[in-house]
């Protein structure tokens, strides 16, 4: 039996109704349009945490954050109120990452982009992977987006390259040079991430039509709360109100163009039938904070925040001659594409590692729902975007959140209020105390560490 090559693209910090297949009318994106709609799109998928180091070591590992010990943005640190929990910052080599267990199966395996799992030690090349361009230790272009980038494990480019365009041609100069192996193509993508940056004559475009769709007229921002931690006191949330950055839109095109370069090149090389491709995101939009470049609604908050804006993602799967194109509305979340992605490639199931992860070969082969009493997020840091320490689960139509400060529950009907504006713990006590010992239980099964009060804290908000 062929194997199929598989694609994984993980974009960062792009926001679930970031693409025009999820909503958005001003950002423009036909390439990916298209492959959703050749795809299987999920309308509840989830990142396994509201920042990105964990969510990316959750997809490596199949497991949640918590158990991994990676739970924050490797390399933050902060504290308010509490003092942050402390965390694990690397991916544990005791881990048998995604990429060795499909090494192992015979694939050739590349990782091409942002990697952030740790220092030199736990880069790609020592997770299974034979090739690694752009992956290193940085959670951001340290010195932009455009050539000279200084980046460890990328060659400069001429003098204005974009990255976005760079990381392109090596995913597909790979591909052309493929050697007859099945191949595992990593595609982590530094975009949307700080700093936004794109080519000037796409911002141009953008500007054009925000004015002509009078968005440069509505009111853009709504100032808020002080901020929660230390570092950033003096400072106030920021709460973007509509999709109108005309930057971060032309970052987006390129994405979306890059995305079709690609789907060109598969077809060119004779690949395209043979080939599963699975988009998504490491977490939410950045909506509140560092120039607020996006907006989430009707989802509340973004990046950093336990609410929806926080970890609900765009993700459709491409399964060419098995997964018949539709829409999915099943809640699923990023340690599931562990067990999945060995499922599609006729690889034995590694339930010793990916403990926490469920397939969801048999949901895309429509062969019935998925067994999974909740999903769990346990964030225990204060980030940089407002948000404060918390944990939630989505059991069904209904999601707990519990906020580590001082030990509030929330409790959200996500089918009748996607927005999270109506909490419902008062009404509902008796669901929301059940949902509070599953919460409880959880943490306690995978040991997650949890904040602790920080004696030197004086009030400002």
């Amino acid at each position: 039996m062929r194997r199929p090559n598989i694609i994984l693209i993980l974009m960062d910090d792009l926001g679930w109704k970031d693409l025009s297949c999820y909503g958005s009318t001003f950002y423009e994106t036909p390439n990916l349009d298209h492959l959703a709609a050749q795809s299987v799109r999920f309308t509840d998928a989830y990142a396994a945490c509201p920042v990105c180091s964990p969510t990316r070591a959750s997809i490596m590992s199949g497991k949640y954050p918590a158990r991994v010990g990676v739970t924050n943005f490797i390399g933050g640190h902060t504290q308010g109120k509490l003092i942050d929990a402390p965390y694990v910052r690397q991916l544990p080599l005791s881990e048998t990452s995604l990429a060795t267990a499909l090494h192992e199966g015979g694939y050739a395996t590349w990782h091409v982009g942002k990697w952030h799992l740790g220092e030199r030690a736990y880069w790609p090349d020592r997770h299974g992977f034979e090739v690694n361009r752009g992956g290193c230790d940085w959670g951001m272009p340290n010195h932009g987006y455009f050539s000279p980038y200084g980046l460890p494990t990328l060659p400069d480019g001429p003098e204005g390259e974009y990255l976005p365009d760079r990381l392109m041609d090596e995913a597909i100069a790979l591909i052309e040079r493929s050697d007859g192996r099945p191949f595992f193509l990593n595609l982590w993508d530094y975009c949307v991430h700080i700093p936004i940056q794109a080519k000037a004559d796409k911002i141009a475009k953008y500007e054009a039509k925000a004015r002509a769709l009078g968005l440069d007229r509505q009111r853009t921002f709504a100032e808020g709360e002080a901020f929660p931690c230390e570092h950033k006191k003096d400072q106030r949330v920021t709460r973007r109100l509509l999709q109108s950055d005309a930057a971060y839109a032309a970052m987006i095109e390129s994405v979306d163009e890059n995305i079709g370069r690609l789907l060109r090149a598969l077809e060119a090389a004779g690949q395209a039938e043979h080939t599963i491709i699975i988009f998504t995101s490491d977490n939410g939009g950045l909506a509140t904070a560092e120039g607020s470049p996006t907006c989430n609604a009707p989802l509340a908050e973004g990046k950093g925040w336990m609410y929806e804006g926080g970890t609900r993602e765009p993700l459709f799967i491409h399964w060419p001659g098995v997964a018949a194109p539709g829409v999915c509305s099943t809640p699923v979340t990023s340690p599931d594409l562990y067990p999945t992605i060995l499922e599609m490639a006729g690889l034995p199931l590694r339930p010793e590692q990916h403990v926490d992860g469920v397939s969801l070969a048999p949901l895309l082969r429509g062969e019935g729902a998925l067994e999974r009493e909740a999903i769990y997020w346990h964030y225990p840091h204060y980030g940089n975007q407002g948000g404060t320490p918390g944990a939630s689960l989505r059991a069904g139509d209904w999601k707990l959140i519990e906020f580590y400060e001082d030990g509030r529950l929330e409790l959200y009907n996500l089918r009748e209020d996607v927005s999270e504006a109506h909490n419902c713990a008062a009404e509902q006590p008796e669901l929301a105390t059940h949902l509070h010992r599953l919460l409880a239980a959880w943490r306690e099964s995978v040991a997650a560490q949890l904040p602790t009060p920080n004696p030197d804290y004086t009030p400002w908000r």
